[in-house]
Parts: structure tokens; sequence; C-alpha cells
């Protein structure tokens, strides 16, 4: 790769994600950063109405501000959307804590053999298990949770 191949795709890849092999662009990635960025921009819009109102208040008051005062807002304030950005989107990525999603991926271990149905240890927390395949799980096998039914977990074995 030449040194502005390179360029392009470092430039590219921080508006549209690129896999690992550096030839082509993830669409999953790319549909995660455009939804990312309009919700930056969404969060945003306040602070851009708040500032037209200032703006407008100015001009009728016949207030003017000269031209390399407004350039120099103007860089500010992309720099200011920038460490916004910066700080915000990986909070977008993360995995919820609480609620069902929450539990979803969590490891923990049989305290009372499921066959189908027992009781497991997850997050410190003992909870009514279910085996999602109907397999029986023995107690102190590691299991893996795959989905929730009310309060009941949905498990399988951890894969090894």
């Amino acid at each position: 790769m030449s040194y502005n191949q390179s360029r392009i795709v470092i430039a590219n890849s921080f508006f549209y994600p690129i896999d690992s092999d550096m030839k082509r662009v993830n669409k999953k990635s790319t549909k995660a950063t455009v939804t990312n960025w309009l919700k930056v921009i969404v969060f945003l819009l306040d602070d851009v109405i708040a500032l037209i109102i200032i703006i407008l208040i100015l001009h009728f008051l016949k207030i003017q501000i000269p031209l390399p005062i407004i350039i120099t807002e103007a860089i500010l304030l992309g720099i200011l959307l920038f460490i916004i950005h910066r700080a915000i989107i990986p909070d977008f990525r993360r995995k919820p804590v609480t609620g069902q999603e929450g539990m979803l991926g969590l490891q923990g271990s049989v305290i009372k053999t499921l066959s189908p149905i027992g009781t497991v240890i997850v997050e410190g927390e003992h909870w009514k298990a279910k085996s999602a395949d109907g397999d029986v799980i023995r107690t102190d096998e590691s299991i893996e949770v795959v989905g929730v039914d009310r309060l009941t977990l949905l498990v399988r074995r951890k894969p090894k």
C-alpha cells in the first residue's frame, strides 16, 4: 500500500470504519457510525438553537461581532464537536448493564442441576434457570446466559 493510499484509508476510516484487512468498508460499522453521528448531532441541537437565539438578539440590538471573532468561535465550536464525539460515542457502543439485555452473555455456574430447570449463580446472585437446549447441566458446570423469560434465565453450557 502506498503512502497516499494509506492516508486515504486513515482519513476514510474516521467516517467509514474499515475491517481488519483494510480493503473494504464494513457496512455494519458504517451504519453504526452514521447512527452515532446523528445521535451526537441531536444532543447538540439545543446548543445550536441557543446560539441562534443569541445571534438573533445581538442582531436586533444592532451589536456587530467582528469577523475574526466569528471565525475563532467557529473553530472552537468545531473542536468542541470533535471532543464531544470522541467522549460520547464509546458510550453508545457499551453493553447495557440493566434489564434483560444486560444479562445476555453473562457467565455463571450451576448450583442445582438443570434438568431442564434448576438454579444457577450469576454475578453473585441466585437465579432460577432453564437449559435452553433441554440438556441436563450438572452442578458446578459453567454456564452462559442466552436469554431471559420473566425471572427465569435461559442458559447453555459455557463453550470451552
